[in-house]
């Protein structure tokens, strides 16, 4: 069964599933596919007959990504089109907690660490650099530099502390070290932009990359001479990656084809299933951590938008 939500005049680009409440959701939305205009952090519910908003707020520009804390069940971080992390609480605030702006263009990905006793958050911007954040995003601990296009996406090791890794535009996908403030690892992993990768939850040697040119790989960090397994069947750009919380082998992409497809990527034909519920871009996509094969998928509204004064000479899309 397939519930749905409507959010009027917005653009999704990002949902991730509570660690805490079962059926509550974060997701974050711009207006005007994020060119211009504001933003929208939505946090959701699932209910008998349907999805019902618990609450909103809204933002002076565009809302690119969104976490929840993995400490505090009422706490996101998320991230803008004006540089910004904002750390927003569902409890009683009608503003963020607190703003941090250090990145000097769009953040584009945030991560809330889930290794057991760091509680970190990590950042990417188009400005080329990863941020690592204690959870009062008060100064950044370290920023991280060595791509050469945009960041796109930055994801926690479940299993190390201190690594996250990196996709960009400039078709590497990278392993940091936080402590050391170094990248340990560079992987050439596609001919084309990175949109997003993503950690095994079952093996830490294994990360998969989304990109532009339709596939998805998957590598093992022991030897990335060429992927475990690339994943075909997309027609546009895969928008996002994610492994499955309760299979090893199991993930799904979402795609600027409206689809959403999982896969088995140990098998010789790893295509289990392609959704076509959406009919625009999809953008966001999350596992629920607590009820097997239940997923989330978030698109860009139906209706189009104005054409409102372009800020910006790269389209986000």
């Amino acid at each position: 069964m397939v519930k749905v939500f409507r959010c009027p005049a917005r653009h999704g680009y990002a949902v991730e599933v509570s660690p805490f409440i079962p059926n509550r959701v974060a997701c974050a939305a711009s207006q005007y596919y994020g060119i211009a205009g504001g933003g929208t952090l939505l946090v959701l519910e699932e209910t008998e007959t349907g999805v019902a908003l618990v609450r909103s707020w809204e933002w002076g520009d565009g809302l690119f990504d969104v976490a929840w804390s993995e400490a505090n069940e009422h706490v996101m971080v998320a991230g803008g089109g004006d540089g910004s992390l904002q750390l927003w609480d569902t409890a009683n605030h009608n503003a963020p907690l607190r703003v941090a702006k250090e990145h000097t263009q769009e953040v584009y990905a945030v991560d809330w660490s889930q290794t057991r006793g760091e509680n970190l958050i990590v950042s990417g911007s188009w400005d080329h650099t990863a941020k690592v954040w204690d959870p009062t995003l008060s100064q950044s601990l370290t920023t991280l530099r060595g791509h050469e296009g945009v960041i796109y996406s930055t994801i926690w090791s479940p299993h190390i502390p201190g690594c996250f890794a990196s996709a960009s535009g400039d078709g590497t996908l990278r392993v940091w070290d936080v402590k050391g403030a170094a990248c340990r690892l560079v992987i050439p992993a596609h001919k084309a932009e990175i949109l997003s990768c993503d950690w095994c939850k079952y093996d830490q040697n294994i990360v998969a990359t989304g990109s532009v040119d339709c596939s998805v790989c998957v590598w093992d960090l022991r030897n990335v001479r060429q992927p475990v397994n690339q994943l075909q069947g997309h027609t546009y750009a895969i928008r996002r990656v994610k492994f499955s919380p309760f299979s090893k082998t199991l993930l799904a992409s979402c795609s600027y084809d409206f689809t959403v497809r999982f896969w088995d990527y140990s098998r010789n034909q790893p295509l289990l299933d392609t959704v076509e519920h959406h009919s625009e871009f999809v953008c966001g996509l999350d596992f629920n951590l607590h009820i097997p094969n239940q997923s989330v998928s978030l698109s860009h509204h139906m209706a189009p938008p104005p054409s409102p004064q372009r800020r910006t000479s790269k389209a986000r899309g």
